[in-house]
This record gives C-alpha cells, sequence and structure tokens, in this order.
C-alpha cells in the first residue's frame, strides 16, 4: 500500500511490524534526506540465494551430514568460532574510509568487521538448503553488516544528537522520530558513505557464507539472487528523484529477482518485479520475509544469563553478582541462561514436527518457530500484481544460531 504526504511517498508491505522509527517492511521516499533509523542498525541487511548444480536426488539421504558440516564451518554468534579466517577488500576499504572522526573509531570498527566477517549472527539470520519445484538445490543465507553496521548506525545517531560518535548506544524508543539528515550536508554525505561501506561488507559477508556452502557441497553455483533490505537508495518515483529508505522491504522493479524468505519449516520464493500501478504506487518494493506475529519474549517466554560450575551443582542466584569462582567445589563458572517465565511456544513439539516434515534444523529456538510468523503464501497473495513468484523453494536443512547464543547485533 503507498501513501503520500508532504513531498514524500511510504509503502507498508504485508510482512510489516514495529520497528524502530519506521516499520520493519515499510519504505519511506525523502526528496532531499537519509533517515538513520530508517536504515536500521544492521545496514545492507538482506538476502542471498545460489541455485547449484545439484538436484535433490544428489543429497538424500546425506542432508543430516550437510547440515552438521554447515554448523561446524559457519559461525553463528558475534565473531568467529571456527579456524577459517575470512578476508575480502573491503576491509582495507574500510580502514581508510574518511567518515571516521578519529583513528581509534577507525581501528576498532574495522577490527570489529575483520573479526565478523562472513559471520551469520543470530535471530532471524540463518543458511538454509532448499529444494525447488523441479528438484533443484538452492543454497539460501539472510544476514547483514554485523557489528560494523551497528557501529555506524550508532554513530551517526550520537552525531546527528550533539554527541561523540563513540558515546555508545542512545537508547531509543519505537516510537521516536526518525533520525533525519541532509542529504547534501556535510553529516548526510559522511552517511551516505558508510551506508554504502556497510551495504558492501554485508555482500562480502554473504558471498563468503554462500561460497563455503557451495564447497561442503561439492557443488557450483548456476545462478545468483542477492539483495539488501535495509538500505537507502536514489530512485526515480513520480517524475522526482528522492531517498527511497526501506527497513525489512526489498526492491522489486520490473524484472528485478528476489529471494524472500518464510519461516524455518515453511517454504521460500524466489520472486521478481512486474510493472503495475500498484507497483509504482508502492514504489516497486516488497516483503522481505513473512513478518512476525509474536514476539521473541511471547514466544520464548523470559530468560536470564547467570554463572553456573561446570560441573552442574551450582548455579548462580538471580541477579547476583559473579563470584571468582564455584563457592562449592572451586571450579571453573560458564555462563548459563535460566528460564523465568514460560513462553507460548513448545519448542520441543516445534522440532519433533519439523523432523516429522523432513527438514534439517541445527540450532534454533522458540522466538524463530513457524507459529511466531506469519503465512508467506498470504503474505505474498497481498502483493498480487506487483510481483511475479518464479520458484518455490522447499527447505531441506536450517542452521541457525541456538538459543544459548548471545549476539547484541543479531537485529
Amino acid at each position: 500500500m503507498g501513501a503520500q504526504g508532504e513531498g514524500r511517498f511510504a509503502v507498508l508491505n504485508a510482512d510489516h511490524h514495529v520497528g524502530y522509527s519506521q516499520p520493519i517492511g515499510g519504505g519511506v521516499a525523502f526528496p532531499d534526506h537519509l533517515s538513520v533509523t530508517g536504515v536500521g542498525f544492521d545496514v545492507g541487511c538482506g538476502n542471498k540465494a545460489a541455485l547449484t548444480d545439484l538436484t535433490e536426488a544428489d543429497v538424500a539421504g546425506d542432508v543430516p551430514r550437510l547440515m552438521d558440516e554447515i554448523a561446524r564451518t559457519i559461525s553463528f554468534g558475534v565473531g568467529r568460532v571456527n579456524a577459517e579466517k575470512a578476508d575480502h577488500p573491503v576491509l582495507d576499504r574500510i580502514a581508510q574510509a574518511s567518515f571516521y572522526p578519529g583513528k581509534s573509531v577507525r581501528a576498532k570498527l574495522r577490527q570489529r568487521a575483520a573479526s565478523q566477517l562472513g559471520t551469520v549472527g543470530a535471530g532471524n539470520h540463518y543458511v538454509n538448503l532448499a529444494a525447488d519445484e523441479r528438484g533443484r538445490v538452492w543454497v539460501g543465507v539472510h544476514f547483514g553488516s554485523r557489528g560494523f553496521g551497528h557501529g555506524v548506525a550508532t554513530g551517526f545517531i550520537n552525531l546527528a544528537n550533539g554527541r561523540r560518535f563513540d558515546d555508545g548506544e542512545l537508547k531509543l524508543s519505537a516510537d521516536a522520530p526518525p533520525v533525519l539528515l541532509p542529504a547534501r550536508s556535510g553529516l548526510g554525505e559522511a552517511y551516505g558513505e558508510a551506508m554504502a561501506l556497510a551495504g558492501e561488507y554485508a555482500y562480502a559477508g554473504r558471498d563468503w557464507v554462500v561460497a563455503r556452502v557451495l564447497a561442503i557441497l561439492g557443488a557450483r553455483s548456476v545462478e545468483e539472487i542477492h539483495n539488501h533490505h535495509n538500505f537507502a537508495w536514489r530512485e526515480r518515483h513520480h517524475g522526482t528523484e528522492l531517498w527511497v529508505v526501506r527497513k525489512g522491504c526489498t526492491p522489486a522493479f520490473p524484472g528485478q529477482k528476489g529471494f524472500v524468505g518464510g519461516s524455518m519449516g515453511e517454504d521460500s520464493v524466489i520472486l521478481e518485479g512486474v510493472d503495475s500501478e500498484a507497483s509504482r504506487a508502492g514504489l516497486y518494493s516488497t516483503v522481505h520475509g513473512a513478518g512476525r506475529v509474536m514476539s521473541r519474549t511471547q514466544a520464548a517466554g523470559k530468560s536470564r544469563m547467570r554463572w553456573a560450575c561446570v560441573t552442574g551443582d551450582w548455579a548462580q542466584p538471580p541477579r547476583s553478582h559473579k563470584p571468582s569462582r564455584c563457592p562449592l567445589c572451586g571450579g571453573k563458572l560458564v555462563r548459563s541462561r535460566v528460564q523465568v517465565s514460560p513462553g507460548q511456544v513448545d519448542w520441543p513439539a516445534v522440532r519433533e514436527r519439523l523432523a516429522r516434515q523432513g527438514i534439517v534444523l541445527r540450532g534454533g529456538a522458540a522466538d524463530e518457530a513457524p507459529e511466531v510468523y506469519k503465512r508467506l503464501p498470504e503474505v505474498l497473495a497481498a502483493h498480487a500484481g506487483t510481483i511475479r513468484v518464479l520458484h518455490t523453494l522447499r527447505p531441506l536443512g536450517v542452521a541457525m544460531a541456538g538459543a544459548g547464543t548471545v549476539d547484541p547485533f543479531k537485529d
């Protein structure tokens, strides 16, 4: 659905839900401004799908082993846990970028970018294997610019509020007004440079992960489809040059292909934009996923991290300080999560259901269960006449971060 007001245009897609200062699943067009909070903290978050030269028959019976290898090779969470170090020329460009206000900030963000390049993160970010209607195997991934993009967004929100770039995150309520920067100002141009760099970094990370999964499969890529859905583009709509800020919103110009994932237990699609009056009104934009209907806390309940002895004989009482060693045996302490209140999702039952469907799941948690999302076919039906579904991808295996993974950059 498109709307116009005060010289601006906006679209709200069928997968929309609440987001900071701009709905996730929405796009807003500004003649002369960039919205830092509109793009959001995971700058350049997006999807990539690669069609392989394998068929479902080629991997029959081998999916559990392949998913085990994917889960071991690809890092989920904050940093890299596998031995292989990812590298890319974008890291040099991050180190040399001109938008940083000081060398110490440049060094910190460059180090974070290097340590997290090719890591998938947590939340709704994933690696999956799927088969289309012809039995061809696809690799799909969803994640963004990780801690580097988060640092960019945090820094420019601080600068826009008269703070220093590295003052730490300024907490904003979900209904806070957008942080807008005049695109032609020094600050706006600096943010545009930083946003573009974070987008390039996100592309590099998704390319790296897909390449590693293809190597695990012993496959080659036949076709690749790659889009951001947290980004701002300079585009022409309704006869006007505009900055289109899309948050959880996929560009879908006529003939432009996109990969849109469903939940861990349901089909994904490869689609393309078509030209129509509705497409033009909607800024040639479409969904990026199914869209949540349940918050993470509703789904999983409340839990709290605590320290526990590696022997399992002692756990820290809630809200107490960390002791140096276990008070019972003097042993080492590890981080442990304790459930405080139950959620609405029966996670063991979900895992059993997915297994019966033949879906091999590695990781995942109650807050990403299929029931916390809308049904993707219904969401796509709301966009009839603006997109065309080219392929439907049935999940074979899904790898995500587990419930215990701590990741401040997951969304």
